[in-house]
């Protein structure tokens, strides 16, 4: 009976090969599927009487043709496709809000430039409406663009966020799939049983883990596959772990296993690793670098524009911003010890005064400088809402200019008849400074051989002015930096050491406390989300403080102002406001550009890989219906082979 038991083997390891066959067939066309092959082996052989007689044919088992090295290759690659994917279409959505890498003249630089030349264009005209109404217009376009710019970045943060949360309930999804295969899977092949269908529904759920995060795959006894993301264990045999994402001490947004608190931001591949690094990275570069910008331009136009006047003159009122705290160690952008001088005039008299407040940063409260302002005789201060308002008096008027009173600040005449000295223009020196002006010589203004010599506050001489013979008495000499001095008839002694000292100012708050508050403001907002021009100045664009001269009719402020466009500013790094914009938008136009080159070049090894495993892996038709017909054949002869058999014996019985 071993013939018959030959053939039946035979009969056997033909049907099974069709079943094989009949299989690669109908998955040739399933996405995953790895071609299959039935393995046939000699059965067992025994020797009868000297002679060796084989068994037949054994089917060993059913195997799927894979190379693993290839299918792990793809696997990176496909991972690392979809995350740089992942970047460039959020990259496409940046440059487009960003409007600067196209040709349409738009973006927040063309703003820029618009509100600069608006701001020349009021210091040739300093008092004419169209132009303070074209600034304040221009100003709001401006802020507008940056408001928009910021919003959308920090709501694309937001949207992110929420899609690094949808993809961790996926990655959990797949990953439960995934455990549920390899127990599956392990049960069959302890038993015996065939896997090759099972195997691909696995890797075909792990290539689409793969799209969502780098894996690391470890294959274990019976067909298991183990799984980590980032070092975390993700599936384990039937077992898995949850991820779940959250912020690491940082404040950058992480992913860990749930119930640990040791959040990895070093997520690889897959589009969780490109939103990881977006919301880490480029994004919080970007916003970061935008409202360091909106701050920049917000204080350093703020800085000189506190300290003018505009064509609608000094104020009877004004009222700050509502802080977030009345102490000022809380303020943005910060305040720092020094003072600032409030220029008080009285409009009935004519008369200049300027009154020093002092800034202890770190202990002051807006009461404090309430209390300060209000012990100036003709101006009451008041702190409600932890916002600062100063009024003046009835028959007065406050400003912040630094131009120089019309008197000096102190003298020291000694003479019967002293002359009266007029000090005017408006400094342009580094810091502020106190000059002393010393008479020497002999003689009476106008006459003789009297000088002045000028010294500044650490007794560097500065200047020598001729105020004896060939002086015309009234008129003015100038001191230097924008400084001028006049002297009326009169008699000075400098033998008894006549003098008289004039304080000139760049600024009239070392403090920064004015702009801080938001006194006399151009701009509001410490950031690009909220930045915006400020409301008295919307209501009354006259108060667009070009002037820093007494008369209120120069352009020196519009023109200091109009100067920031290439003024480099140390928090930008040394350089403008437009530059930093323009390095920004430019470095990312440079990474989007590598970007998409990288993105194109993955693509092709993709291509080149899935065209690989399609050799190794993938279903030929035509090499199948070859098989089929070999094994067709294998069958056709084992059925011969058993009928002549059976014929055989069927006739030796009969001749029994």
């Amino acid at each position: 009976m071993a013939d018959i038991s030959i053939g039946l083997t035979g009969i056997k390891a033909a049907q099974r090969a069709f079943d094989v066959i009949g299989n690669n067939i109908a998955n040739a066309a399933t996405e995953g599927y790895h071609r299959q092959r039935v393995d046939l082996t000699p059965a067992y052989a025994s020797f009868s009487n000297g002679v060796l007689l084989g068994g037949g044919v054994n089917v060993a088992g059913v195997s799927r043709v894979i190379d693993t090295l290839l299918e792990q290759e793809i696997l990176r690659q496909r991972s690392a496709l979809e995350s740089t994917t992942q970047e460039n279409i959020t990259f496409a959505s940046i440059e487009t809000a960003l409007g600067e890498l196209t040709d349409n003249g738009g973006g927040l630089n063309a703003a820029m430039d618009r509100f600069f030349s608006s701001m020349a264009d009021l210091a040739a005209h300093p008092a004419q409406p169209v132009w303070q109404n074209q600034l304040v217009s221009d100003a709001q376009s401006l802020t507008a663009q940056f408001r928009t710019l910021g919003t959308f970045l920090r709501d694309l943060d937001t949207q992110i966020r929420l899609e690094i949360e949808n993809v961790i309930e996926s990655i959990n999804s797949i990953a439960s799939r995934i455990a549920g295969l390899n127990e599956n899977i392990e049960r069959l092949q302890a038993t015996g049983g065939s896997t090759g269908n099972l195997c691909d529904q696995r890797d075909q759920a792990i290539a689409d883990l793969a799209k969502l995060a780098g894996v690391q795959t470890y294959e274990r006894k019976y067909g298991v596959v183990d799984i980590t993301v980032a070092g975390m264990p993700l599936v384990m045999g039937s077992g898995t772990e949850r991820l779940v994402s959250g912020l690491t001490l940082n404040n950058d947004t992480g992913v860990a296993t749930e119930g640990s608190i040791q959040y990895r931001t070093n997520i690889e591949g897959g589009k969780l690793g490109a939103l990881v690094s977006l919301v880490n990275g480029e994004l919080t570069t970007l916003r970061t670098n935008l409202d360091l910008l909106a701050q920049s331009l917000v204080t350093e136009v703020n800085r000189l524009h506190v300290q003018g006047v505009g064509s609608a003159g000094s104020f009877t009122r004004l009222d700050g911003w509502i802080m977030p705290s009345d102490r000022l160690a809380d303020f943005q952008p910060a305040v720092s010890d020094g003072s600032f001088f409030v220029r008080l005039t009285n409009t009935l008299t004519g008369s200049v005064t300027r009154h020093a407040v002092a800034v202890d940063a770190a202990n002051d409260t807006l009461a404090d400088i309430a209390a300060a302002i209000s012990a100036i005789d003709g101006l009451t201060a008041s702190d409600a809402g932890s916002r600062l308002t100063i009024i003046a008096d009835t028959g007065y008027r406050f400003d912040f200019l630094p131009a120089v009173t019309a008197e000096p600040s102190s003298t020291n005449l000694s003479g019967g008849l002293p002359p009266t000295i007029t000090v005017s223009g408006v400094y342009t020196g580094m810091v502020n400074d106190t000059f002393t002006f010393s008479v020497s010589g002999t003689g009476s203004v106008g006459n003789g051989g009297l000088q002045l010599l000028v010294t500044d506050g650490d007794g560097n001489a500065v200047n020598t002015l001729n105020i004896g013979s060939g002086y015309a008495p009234g008129d003015r000499l100038d001191v230097g930096n924008g400084l001028k001095v006049a002297l009326s008839i009169g008699d000075l002694d400098a033998t008894a050491g006549d003098h008289f000292e004039v304080n000139a100012y760049v600024t009239p708050d070392t403090a920064g406390f004015l702009a801080a508050a938001g006194l006399n403001t151009f701009f509001t907002g410490v950031g690009a989300t909220d930045m915006s021009v400020d409301r008295h100045l919307i209501d009354t664009p006259a108060r667009a403080a070009a002037a820093l001269g007494p008369e209120m009719s120069d352009n020196a402020n519009a023109l200091a102002m109009a100067g920031l466009k290439d003024a480099a500013v140390g928090g930008l790094g040394n350089v403008s406001c437009s530059e930093y914009y323009r390095r920004m938008v430019t470095d990312f136009g440079h990474k989007l550009s590598l970007n998409l080159s990288r993105q194109d070049n993955i693509e092709m090894m993709v291509q080149s890989l899935a065209n690989q495993q399609s050799e190794v892996s993938g279903v030929d038709i035509n090499e199948q219906a070859a098989q089929l017909l070999i094994f067709e054949q294998m069958f056709q002869a084992v059925a011969k082979y058993m009928s002549t058999y059976n014929s055989a014996m069927m006739t030796l019985m009969n001749m029994l």
